[in-house]
Protein backbone atom coordinates (compact mmCIF):
# COMPACT_ATOMS: atom_id res chain seq x y z
CA UNK A 1 0.00 0.00 0.00
CA UNK A 2 1.02 3.19 -0.69
CA UNK A 3 1.76 5.76 1.66
CA UNK A 4 0.16 9.62 1.82
CA UNK A 5 1.50 12.03 -0.93
CA UNK A 6 5.09 14.02 -0.01
CA UNK A 7 4.79 17.23 1.45
CA UNK A 8 5.83 20.01 -1.44
CA UNK A 9 9.57 20.22 -1.65
CA UNK A 10 9.83 16.63 -0.32
CA UNK A 11 9.97 17.21 3.19
CA UNK A 12 7.20 18.75 5.80
CA UNK A 13 9.00 21.80 7.65
CA UNK A 14 8.85 22.01 11.44
CA UNK A 15 10.08 25.01 12.80
CA UNK A 16 8.21 24.77 16.36
CA UNK A 17 10.65 24.57 19.12
CA UNK A 18 10.24 22.80 22.38
CA UNK A 19 11.57 22.01 25.58
CA UNK A 20 14.96 23.81 26.33
CA UNK A 21 15.51 25.64 23.02
CA UNK A 22 12.01 27.08 23.49
CA UNK A 23 12.82 28.11 27.11
CA UNK A 24 16.44 29.88 25.80
CA UNK A 25 14.35 31.45 23.16
CA UNK A 26 12.25 33.14 25.48
CA UNK A 27 15.05 33.94 27.60
CA UNK A 28 16.35 35.73 24.83
CA UNK A 29 13.89 37.74 23.62
CA UNK A 30 13.97 40.78 25.94
CA UNK A 31 17.33 41.52 24.43
CA UNK A 32 16.50 41.31 20.94
CA UNK A 33 14.99 44.37 18.56
CA UNK A 34 11.05 43.93 18.49
CA UNK A 35 8.90 43.92 15.49
CA UNK A 36 5.29 44.03 15.75
CA UNK A 37 3.47 42.11 13.18
CA UNK A 38 0.14 42.54 11.16
CA UNK A 39 -2.49 40.19 11.33
CA UNK A 40 -1.34 38.58 7.54
CA UNK A 41 1.99 38.42 9.11
CA UNK A 42 1.48 36.65 12.09
CA UNK A 43 -0.76 33.97 10.41
CA UNK A 44 1.65 33.91 7.48
CA UNK A 45 4.55 33.08 10.30
CA UNK A 46 2.24 29.96 11.87
CA UNK A 47 1.69 28.68 8.72
CA UNK A 48 5.86 28.62 8.16
CA UNK A 49 6.06 27.42 11.76
CA UNK A 50 3.91 24.39 11.38
CA UNK A 51 5.21 23.44 7.52
CA UNK A 52 1.51 24.59 6.13
CA UNK A 53 4.31 26.82 3.48
CA UNK A 54 6.70 23.69 3.35
CA UNK A 55 9.13 24.03 1.93
CA UNK A 56 9.36 27.39 3.46
CA UNK A 57 11.45 27.93 6.62
CA UNK A 58 11.16 31.39 6.83
CA UNK A 59 10.22 34.79 5.27
CA UNK A 60 11.48 34.81 1.45
CA UNK A 61 14.50 36.95 0.15
CA UNK A 62 14.69 38.35 -2.90
CA UNK A 63 15.39 35.95 -5.04
CA UNK A 64 12.75 33.78 -4.49
CA UNK A 65 10.39 36.96 -4.20
CA UNK A 66 11.22 38.07 -7.58
CA UNK A 67 11.43 34.19 -9.02
CA UNK A 68 7.75 34.09 -7.46
CA UNK A 69 6.33 37.41 -9.37
CA UNK A 70 7.74 36.53 -12.46
CA UNK A 71 7.20 32.60 -12.81
CA UNK A 72 5.11 31.23 -10.11
CA UNK A 73 8.55 28.92 -9.04
CA UNK A 74 11.32 29.23 -5.98
CA UNK A 75 14.41 29.41 -6.49
CA UNK A 76 14.84 25.73 -6.27
CA UNK A 77 12.35 24.81 -9.19
CA UNK A 78 9.13 24.40 -6.87
CA UNK A 79 6.17 25.88 -7.89
CA UNK A 80 5.16 28.82 -5.74
CA UNK A 81 2.19 31.75 -6.38
CA UNK A 82 2.84 34.12 -4.31
CA UNK A 83 5.29 36.01 -2.39
CA UNK A 84 5.49 35.05 1.54
CA UNK A 85 7.55 38.42 2.87
CA UNK A 86 8.35 39.72 6.24
CA UNK A 87 7.69 43.85 4.70
CA UNK A 88 8.54 46.41 7.34
CA UNK A 89 9.21 50.28 7.73
CA UNK A 90 12.55 51.16 6.56
CA UNK A 91 13.53 52.78 10.00
CA UNK A 92 12.28 49.72 11.74
CA UNK A 93 14.91 47.64 9.72
CA UNK A 94 17.65 45.19 11.53
CA UNK A 95 20.75 44.46 10.32
CA UNK A 96 21.95 40.70 8.62
CA UNK A 97 22.90 38.35 10.84
CA UNK A 98 20.53 40.30 13.31
CA UNK A 99 18.34 37.89 15.78
CA UNK A 100 14.80 39.82 15.95
CA UNK A 101 11.40 38.93 18.44
CA UNK A 102 8.36 38.81 15.96
CA UNK A 103 5.24 40.04 18.01
CA UNK A 104 1.46 39.12 17.26
CA UNK A 105 -0.72 42.04 17.17
CA UNK A 106 -1.97 40.84 20.53
CA UNK A 107 1.74 41.78 21.86
CA UNK A 108 2.15 38.42 22.68
CA UNK A 109 5.76 37.09 21.45
CA UNK A 110 5.63 34.70 18.09
CA UNK A 111 8.92 33.80 16.91
CA UNK A 112 12.51 34.60 16.98
CA UNK A 113 13.95 35.29 13.29
CA UNK A 114 17.65 35.19 12.11
CA UNK A 115 17.83 37.85 9.49
CA UNK A 116 19.63 36.48 6.33
CA UNK A 117 18.91 39.13 4.18
CA UNK A 118 17.14 42.62 4.26
CA UNK A 119 16.02 44.30 0.54
CA UNK A 120 13.94 46.40 -0.83
CA UNK A 121 10.23 45.29 -1.57
CA UNK A 122 9.35 45.67 -5.38
CA UNK A 123 5.49 46.61 -5.12
CA UNK A 124 5.46 47.38 -8.70
CA UNK A 125 6.51 43.41 -9.45
CA UNK A 126 4.37 42.28 -6.92
CA UNK A 127 1.21 43.97 -7.43
CA UNK A 128 0.54 43.31 -11.01
CA UNK A 129 2.34 39.58 -11.35
CA UNK A 130 0.06 38.63 -7.92
CA UNK A 131 -3.38 40.17 -8.36
CA UNK A 132 -3.36 40.88 -12.16
CA UNK A 133 -4.71 44.60 -11.37
CA UNK A 134 -3.22 47.77 -9.63
CA UNK A 135 -6.59 48.65 -8.23
CA UNK A 136 -6.38 50.11 -4.84
CA UNK A 137 -9.51 49.20 -3.56
CA UNK A 138 -9.10 45.41 -4.17
CA UNK A 139 -8.55 43.83 -0.81
CA UNK A 140 -5.00 41.98 -1.28
CA UNK A 141 -3.50 45.26 -3.51
CA UNK A 142 -4.39 47.87 -0.61
CA UNK A 143 -2.73 45.23 1.92
CA UNK A 144 0.39 44.99 0.49
CA UNK A 145 0.67 49.18 -0.60
CA UNK A 146 -0.05 49.22 3.30
CA UNK A 147 3.06 47.38 3.98
CA UNK A 148 6.11 49.11 4.63
CA UNK A 149 9.03 49.19 1.79
CA UNK A 150 11.81 46.95 3.17
CA UNK A 151 11.75 43.28 3.30
CA UNK A 152 12.91 41.21 6.25
CA UNK A 153 14.08 37.08 5.11
CA UNK A 154 15.68 34.51 7.31
CA UNK A 155 14.48 31.00 8.65
CA UNK A 156 12.12 31.71 11.71
CA UNK A 157 12.11 29.95 15.53
CA UNK A 158 8.26 29.36 16.42
CA UNK A 159 8.15 29.78 20.02
CA UNK A 160 4.15 30.29 20.08
CA UNK A 161 2.12 28.72 17.50
CA UNK A 162 -1.83 29.94 18.68
CA UNK A 163 -0.84 33.77 19.72
CA UNK A 164 -4.23 34.00 21.48
CA UNK A 165 -5.26 30.47 22.47
CA UNK A 166 -8.17 31.69 24.47
CA UNK A 167 -9.52 33.88 22.01
CA UNK A 168 -12.97 33.13 19.61
CA UNK A 169 -10.99 31.69 16.75
CA UNK A 170 -8.34 29.33 18.25
CA UNK A 171 -10.40 26.19 17.80
CA UNK A 172 -7.36 24.27 19.39
CA UNK A 173 -9.52 21.01 18.93
CA UNK A 174 -9.45 21.65 15.36
CA UNK A 175 -6.35 23.73 15.04
CA UNK A 176 -3.72 20.39 13.51
CA UNK A 177 -0.97 20.98 11.75
CA UNK A 178 0.06 19.06 8.56
CA UNK A 179 1.67 16.55 10.92
CA UNK A 180 -1.56 15.82 12.88
CA UNK A 181 -3.71 16.16 9.85
CA UNK A 182 -1.41 13.63 7.93
CA UNK A 183 -1.83 11.06 11.37
CA UNK A 184 -5.41 11.36 11.26
CA UNK A 185 -5.42 10.78 7.68
CA UNK A 186 -3.00 7.56 7.73
CA UNK A 187 -5.09 6.02 10.94
CA UNK A 188 -8.27 6.11 9.16
CA UNK A 189 -6.66 4.09 6.31
CA UNK A 190 -6.75 7.28 3.77
CA UNK A 191 -4.58 7.24 1.02
CA UNK A 192 -6.85 9.58 -1.29
CA UNK A 193 -8.39 12.65 0.51
CA UNK A 194 -9.73 15.54 -1.20
CA UNK A 195 -10.01 19.40 0.32
CA UNK A 196 -12.44 21.96 0.20
CA UNK A 197 -11.22 25.74 1.35
CA UNK A 198 -13.98 27.61 2.07
CA UNK A 199 -14.45 31.16 3.76
CA UNK A 200 -17.78 30.66 4.26
CA UNK A 201 -20.68 28.83 5.33
CA UNK A 202 -21.58 25.22 3.16
CA UNK A 203 -24.44 25.45 1.23
CA UNK A 204 -26.28 23.02 -0.71
CA UNK A 205 -24.17 23.83 -3.75
CA UNK A 206 -21.11 23.32 -1.92
CA UNK A 207 -22.28 20.25 -0.20
CA UNK A 208 -22.48 18.86 -3.39
CA UNK A 209 -19.31 19.56 -4.70
CA UNK A 210 -17.90 17.54 -1.55
CA UNK A 211 -19.84 14.85 -2.03
CA UNK A 212 -18.54 14.66 -5.27
CA UNK A 213 -15.37 14.48 -4.36
CA UNK A 214 -16.05 11.59 -1.70
CA UNK A 215 -17.10 9.41 -4.29
CA UNK A 216 -13.62 9.77 -5.49
CA UNK A 217 -11.56 9.81 -2.55
CA UNK A 218 -11.02 7.97 0.38
CA UNK A 219 -11.86 10.76 2.31
CA UNK A 220 -12.89 15.10 2.66
CA UNK A 221 -11.29 17.13 4.36
CA UNK A 222 -13.16 20.55 5.60
CA UNK A 223 -10.59 22.75 5.73
CA UNK A 224 -11.90 26.56 6.64
CA UNK A 225 -9.82 29.39 6.20
CA UNK A 226 -9.88 30.89 9.97
CA UNK A 227 -6.85 33.92 9.50
CA UNK A 228 -7.52 37.18 8.15
CA UNK A 229 -10.21 37.97 5.80
CA UNK A 230 -12.47 40.89 5.06
CA UNK A 231 -14.54 43.01 6.41
CA UNK A 232 -17.96 41.57 6.19
CA UNK A 233 -16.95 37.95 5.88
CA UNK A 234 -18.70 35.96 8.50
CA UNK A 235 -17.00 35.15 11.51
CA UNK A 236 -14.74 32.45 11.87
CA UNK A 237 -16.49 30.59 14.99
CA UNK A 238 -19.87 30.60 13.43
CA UNK A 239 -19.00 29.24 10.47
CA UNK A 240 -17.47 26.73 12.14
CA UNK A 241 -21.30 26.25 13.75
CA UNK A 242 -22.33 25.79 10.37
CA UNK A 243 -19.86 22.82 9.55
CA UNK A 244 -20.34 21.23 12.64
CA UNK A 245 -23.81 20.91 12.46
CA UNK A 246 -23.77 20.31 8.45
CA UNK A 247 -21.07 16.78 9.12
CA UNK A 248 -23.29 16.15 12.06
CA UNK A 249 -26.53 15.95 9.78
CA UNK A 250 -25.46 15.43 6.75
CA UNK A 251 -21.88 13.77 6.14
CA UNK A 252 -20.69 10.25 7.17
CA UNK A 253 -18.11 11.23 10.17
CA UNK A 254 -16.01 8.41 9.40
CA UNK A 255 -15.32 9.62 5.88
CA UNK A 256 -15.12 13.50 7.00
CA UNK A 257 -12.18 15.65 8.65
CA UNK A 258 -12.98 18.90 9.81
CA UNK A 259 -9.92 20.95 10.98
CA UNK A 260 -9.30 24.38 10.18
CA UNK A 261 -6.31 26.57 8.07
CA UNK A 262 -5.17 29.54 10.16
CA UNK A 263 -4.01 31.18 7.05
CA UNK A 264 -4.68 34.78 5.57
CA UNK A 265 -6.28 35.60 2.24
CA UNK A 266 -5.42 37.47 -0.52
CA UNK A 267 -7.89 36.93 -2.87
CA UNK A 268 -5.84 36.85 -5.46
CA UNK A 269 -7.51 34.54 -7.27
CA UNK A 270 -6.30 32.19 -9.46
CA UNK A 271 -2.51 32.13 -8.34
CA UNK A 272 -4.07 32.11 -4.53
CA UNK A 273 -6.15 28.67 -5.80
CA UNK A 274 -2.51 27.19 -6.31
CA UNK A 275 -1.26 28.61 -3.08
CA UNK A 276 -4.56 26.85 -1.29
CA UNK A 277 -3.67 23.53 -3.36
CA UNK A 278 0.30 23.24 -2.31
CA UNK A 279 -0.87 24.14 1.46
CA UNK A 280 -3.53 21.63 1.23
CA UNK A 281 -0.78 18.80 -0.16
CA UNK A 282 1.19 19.42 3.09
CA UNK A 283 -1.57 18.72 4.80
CA UNK A 284 -1.56 15.62 2.80
CA UNK A 285 -4.37 15.49 0.45
CA UNK A 286 -4.20 14.15 -2.75
CA UNK A 287 -7.39 16.16 -4.73
CA UNK A 288 -8.02 19.78 -4.31
CA UNK A 289 -11.47 21.14 -5.15
CA UNK A 290 -11.53 24.45 -7.05
CA UNK A 291 -14.82 25.89 -7.30
CA UNK A 292 -16.35 28.95 -9.80
CA UNK A 293 -14.24 32.29 -8.85
CA UNK A 294 -11.88 30.46 -6.01
CA UNK A 295 -10.75 33.21 -3.68
CA UNK A 296 -11.54 36.11 -5.84
CA UNK A 297 -13.18 38.97 -5.11
CA UNK A 298 -15.66 41.48 -7.04
CA UNK A 299 -14.92 41.35 -10.58
CA UNK A 300 -11.19 41.30 -10.89
CA UNK A 301 -11.01 37.76 -12.47
CA UNK A 302 -12.71 35.55 -15.30
CA UNK A 303 -15.29 32.83 -13.70
CA UNK A 304 -13.05 30.07 -14.11
CA UNK A 305 -9.59 31.86 -14.05
CA UNK A 306 -8.88 29.41 -11.07
CA UNK A 307 -9.09 26.49 -12.50
CA UNK A 308 -7.64 27.53 -15.93
CA UNK A 309 -4.28 28.36 -14.67
CA UNK A 310 -3.95 24.50 -13.33
CA UNK A 311 -3.52 23.87 -16.98
CA UNK A 312 -0.91 26.20 -17.28
CA UNK A 313 1.40 24.13 -14.59
CA UNK A 314 3.76 21.43 -14.28
CA UNK A 315 1.24 19.06 -12.70
CA UNK A 316 4.26 16.69 -11.57
CA UNK A 317 5.85 19.40 -9.63
CA UNK A 318 2.45 20.93 -8.07
CA UNK A 319 1.84 17.36 -7.17
CA UNK A 320 -2.14 17.56 -6.42
CA UNK A 321 -4.81 16.94 -8.21
CA UNK A 322 -7.59 20.02 -9.33
CA UNK A 323 -10.92 18.84 -8.82
CA UNK A 324 -12.43 21.00 -11.04
CA UNK A 325 -16.02 22.08 -10.59
CA UNK A 326 -18.70 24.19 -12.88
CA UNK A 327 -21.10 26.34 -11.08
CA UNK A 328 -24.11 24.45 -9.18
CA UNK A 329 -27.43 25.15 -8.32
CA UNK A 330 -30.76 22.87 -7.07
CA UNK A 331 -32.85 21.91 -10.19
CA UNK A 332 -36.89 21.98 -9.45
CA UNK A 333 -36.93 19.80 -12.80
CA UNK A 334 -34.22 17.57 -11.75
CA UNK A 335 -35.66 17.85 -8.40
CA UNK A 336 -31.36 17.66 -6.90
CA UNK A 337 -28.22 19.49 -7.54
CA UNK A 338 -27.16 20.01 -11.08
CA UNK A 339 -24.35 21.82 -13.30
CA UNK A 340 -24.39 22.63 -17.07
CA UNK A 341 -22.23 19.38 -17.42
CA UNK A 342 -25.10 17.29 -16.08
CA UNK A 343 -28.16 18.77 -16.83
CA UNK A 344 -29.57 21.19 -19.89
CA UNK A 345 -30.42 24.40 -18.69
CA UNK A 346 -33.98 25.33 -18.38
CA UNK A 347 -35.31 28.80 -17.87
CA UNK A 348 -36.40 29.82 -14.32
CA UNK A 349 -35.29 26.12 -13.24
CA UNK A 350 -32.78 26.63 -10.71
CA UNK A 351 -33.25 28.36 -7.69
CA UNK A 352 -30.32 30.49 -7.27
CA UNK A 353 -30.22 33.40 -4.32
CA UNK A 354 -27.50 36.30 -4.66
CA UNK A 355 -25.16 36.71 -1.19
CA UNK A 356 -26.93 40.31 -0.85
CA UNK A 357 -30.41 38.33 -0.86
CA UNK A 358 -29.83 35.73 1.67
CA UNK A 359 -28.00 38.01 3.96
CA UNK A 360 -31.10 39.72 3.56
CA UNK A 361 -33.17 37.32 4.40
CA UNK A 362 -31.10 36.06 7.62
CA UNK A 363 -31.61 39.27 8.99
CA UNK A 364 -35.10 39.22 8.88
CA UNK A 365 -35.22 36.25 10.24
CA UNK A 366 -36.44 34.40 7.22
CA UNK A 367 -34.99 31.29 6.04
CA UNK A 368 -33.39 30.80 2.20
CA UNK A 369 -35.29 27.94 0.88
CA UNK A 370 -33.96 24.08 2.01
CA UNK A 371 -33.06 23.67 -1.97
CA UNK A 372 -30.38 26.76 -1.15
CA UNK A 373 -29.44 26.05 2.60
CA UNK A 374 -29.65 23.44 4.72
CA UNK A 375 -32.25 24.46 7.64
CA UNK A 376 -29.94 23.65 10.69
CA UNK A 377 -27.31 25.93 8.66
CA UNK A 378 -29.92 28.93 7.99
CA UNK A 379 -31.07 28.65 11.93
CA UNK A 380 -27.34 28.61 13.09
CA UNK A 381 -26.85 32.10 10.86
CA UNK A 382 -30.38 33.41 11.46
CA UNK A 383 -29.05 33.53 14.99
CA UNK A 384 -26.24 35.12 14.13
CA UNK A 385 -27.92 37.73 11.51
CA UNK A 386 -29.98 38.48 14.34
CA UNK A 387 -27.13 39.32 17.12
CA UNK A 388 -24.95 41.17 14.66
CA UNK A 389 -27.72 43.21 14.62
Amino acid sequence: MHGLIQPHGGALIDRVRTGDVLEKLKAEAPSLKRIDLSAKQSCDLEMIGVGAFSPLDGFMGRSDFESVCKSMKLQSGDIWPIPILLAVDKANAPAIGDRIALHAPNGALQAILTVREVFTHDKKLEIPNVFRTEDPAHPGVKQVLDEGDTCIAGPVEIVQVCVDPSGPEAFLDHRKSPAETRKIFNNRGWRTVAAFQTRNPIHRAHEYLCKCAQEICDGLLIHPLVGETKPGDIPADVRMDCYNVLIENYFVPERTCLTVMPGAMRYAGPREAILHSLIRKNYGCTHFIVGRDHAGVGDYYGTYDAQLIFDDLDSINLGIEPLKFEHAAFSKRAQGMVSSKTFPKLEGDQIFLSGTKVREMLKNGERPPGEFSRPEVADTLIKWAKNAG
